[in-house]
């Protein structure tokens, strides 16, 4: 390894563990007991790899089984949207995507879809992201979403803005889907984080961009068909220039990840967290509101019932 990058590394490294040590996960459930049980409303990990994590995490809330029954169809959608290798954090982390995948096929699905709706050339994301290699090495089957065909037109009943999508068909056939976005930055709706990542299921995302952004990230969300579990990965994270990004200097190795049922939360604990290396006032992120007024979930972290681990 070249001295510079040494440095690099040792650098990042450091300020996970400053992180840790200011106390990051504290900022997820101050005011309520860790329960010794189950049943909690949301996982925070901090300190490992993503694959050590999400076992850690998924273990706390049942196990896979408790999201995926036997013989179910099931979509993993993590962001696929670049076209840029692991390191530079635009993408999930593909050993997380390979193993949710893993966990599904365990837990009895009788098959699993990965996809997304790319911003760049679809294979070369597919490909340089790692993510297809590592989703059909797990199992999984890869679906493109270049192109019109392979959407459906659905209606949004509680949306404000967005009254009507055409939605993935993978999405609308399946019994379950898992939603597994990365932490990251991004010009627009300020965060892309599990909420953003539905953008990612739509055909006419320019539909959004013209017509209030953050409300109809908030509308797409109220969807009938809702991700069983949002598992946030943060291993990664892009702090500036996103969501493409630009060089290894907008990624900090943060090595957490947040799992939760409910979108708003998570996104919210996800914020908290990403605030810590980068200024991001929760108020600026206007969709969590816009989604907690849409009753999908709470940004009062402090009413939920957390479990954070730290490895």
């Amino acid at each position: 390894m070249k001295r510079r990058d040494f440095l690099r590394a040792a650098a990042l490294t450091g300020l996970a563990s400053t992180i840790k040590l200011s106390g990051g996960m504290d900022i997820l459930a101050q005011k309520v007991p860790q329960k010794t049980g189950g049943s909690y409303d949301l996982v925070a990990v901090m300190g490992g790899d993503p694959v050590t994590m999400f076992r850690r995490a998924i273990a706390e809330l049942g196990g896979m089984g408790a999201f995926v029954k036997k013989g179910q169809k099931v979509v993993v959608k993590p962001n696929i949207g670049w076209d840029k290798v692991p390191a530079l954090a635009a993408n999930t982390n593909p050993d997380l995507v390979a193993e949710i995948v893993k966990q599904c096929l365990k837990a009895g699905a009788k098959e699993v879809v990965v996809f997304d709706h790319t911003c760049d050339d679809w294979q070369k994301c597919y490909t340089n992201s790692g993510i297809q290699q590592a989703a059909k090495a797990a199992g999984a089957k890869i679906m493109p979403a270049h192109e019109e065909a392979y959407y459906r037109e659905v209606s949004i009943p509680k949306g404000v803005k967005l009254k009507t999508a055409k939605v993935h068909q993978a999405i609308l056939d399946s019994d379950v889907w898992i939603n597994v976005p990365i932490l990251k930055n991004h010009g627009g709706p300020k965060m892309t984080i599990a909420m953003k990542n539905h953008m990612g299921i739509v055909w006419d995302r320019g539909y959004f961009h013209r017509n209030d952004l953050q409300q109809c990230i908030a509308d797409i969300c109220s969807l009938d068909k809702r991700p069983a579990l949002n598992v946030v990965d943060a291993y990664r994270v892009m702090k500036t220039n996103g969501p493409r990004g630009r060089t290894d200097a907008d990624v900090v190795l943060a090595k957490a990840m947040f799992v939760s049922s409910d979108i708003v939360a998570v996104d919210t604990a996800a914020t908290k967290f990403f605030n810590q290396i980068e200024s991001m006032p929760l108020d600026s992120v206007t969709h969590l509101a816009k989604g907690q007024a849409l009753k999908l979930g709470t940004m009062d972290i402090d009413k939920l019932n957390v479990k954070r681990i730290s490895l």
